[in-house]
């Protein structure tokens, strides 16, 4: 295109969700500085459905390519108001299930959608010789939900014994063995609660996972974040090819502040795969957008980018499973490979 693509977003500046929402702003700086061919626009929805309800619209008017806001609560607003506006939302922010498949047409997702969050601790925990029972625990409201619900029919098909409960049952519950293994999806806060109660048990869980493990900040939000294993939609090293955007260490290089945690990169390949669809097209028409996307099969920094034509799911991406150990969150290796997926 000879004139300059202007990229819009709502993002979580403050509110609830502001510390992975100003990440969100510093990855697309980063990518905003090496593409060059690019503005970006910015508007603080405060981590407030009615904020991003009131804002996203003069966003959408001002800018060519809209990417969504953080988290699968604000997602899901900006979905049901891009169908009925025309838009189309590329999705870098909310995983819920039933948010990226719920307006075809008006939504691409690039994250691994929740019912597969717990896929790499799942297949981690059947690999090993004695697996334990595990317990299933849901926070509040519909992700938390959707992540255990994907967590439990894993587990069925990998054969592990599991029992889903949610955050105000004792644990373990009744009828668990007395080696147990914990698995905590629900939002950061309720996650880190979870961990630090289930660290002071008489009897703890031998391994816990939380989602709310695979970000940094989790080290500030309990006691001791030492052999805790959490899921990240990203992790930097992994050496993958990249065949759209920055690589990873130009994208490292460019990024302002420590090592950024997925939301940064997550959001800046939203971007990237936006601009790259716009510019193949020649345009920014919904129609041909849509189309763009729905036929691209490619690798970002941020992994693998591939949806469902008839959705928008992203069904190519795959969560990684980390560990913290002397401070730091690093990879894990799960048994088996993720490349073939569990039917």
């Amino acid at each position: 295109m000879a004139v300059q693509l202007r990229i819009g977003a709502c993002l979580s500046l403050s509110g609830r969700f502001a510390q992975f929402g100003q990440q969100a702003l510093r990855g697309l700086e980063a990518w905003h500085s090496l593409d060059g061919g690019a503005e970006l626009l910015a508007e603080n929805d405060r981590s407030d459905r009615r904020t991003l309800e009131a804002a996203l619209p003069e966003v959408a008017r001002r800018c060519d390519l809209l990417l969504g806001p953080y988290s699968t609560v604000l997602m899901r607003a900006a979905g049901r108001m891009a169908a009925e506006a025309g838009w189309l939302v590329w999705n870098h922010g909310g995983s819920g299930d039933d948010v990226e498949g719920a307006h075809p047409g008006y939504v691409v997702s690039v994250l691994t959608p929740t019912s597969r969050y717990a896929e790499p601790f799942l297949r981690y925990i059947a690999g090993e010789d004695r697996p334990r029972d595990l317990v299933i625990v849901h926070g509040l409201g519909s992700f938390g939900r959707q992540v255990a619900d994907g967590a439990g029919m894993i587990a069925r098909r990998l054969g592990i014994r599991a029992a889903i409960v949610d955050s105000d049952a004792s644990l373990p519950p009744p009828g668990v063995s007395e080696e147990w293994d914990l698995f905590s999806a629900g939002v950061f806060e309720q996650d880190a609660e979870l961990v630090g109660r289930a660290q002071q048990l008489p009897d703890p869980p031998r391994q816990i996972c939380a989602i709310a493990a695979g970000v940094r900040e989790f080290a500030g939000a309990v006691n001791d974040p030492e052999g805790v294993f959490g899921i990240a939609q990203w992790l930097p090293g992994s050496g993958h090819e990249v065949l759209l955007g920055p690589a990873e260490a130009d994208f490292l290089g460019a990024y302002s502040g420590t090592t950024p945690d997925y939301p940064a990169v997550q959001a800046a390949a939203g971007a990237v795969l936006a601009a790259h669809c716009a510019r193949l097209v020649g345009g920014t028409a919904r129609e041909d957008l849509w189309a763009a996307a729905a036929a691209l099969d490619t690798l970002t920094l941020f992994g693998g980018f591939r949806i469902d034509p008839r959705s928008g799911t992203q069904v190519k991406h795959d969560t990684a499973l980390v560990r913290w150990t002397q401070g730091e969150p690093g990879p894990v290796s799960a048994p088996g490979s993720l490349a073939t997926r569990i039917a």
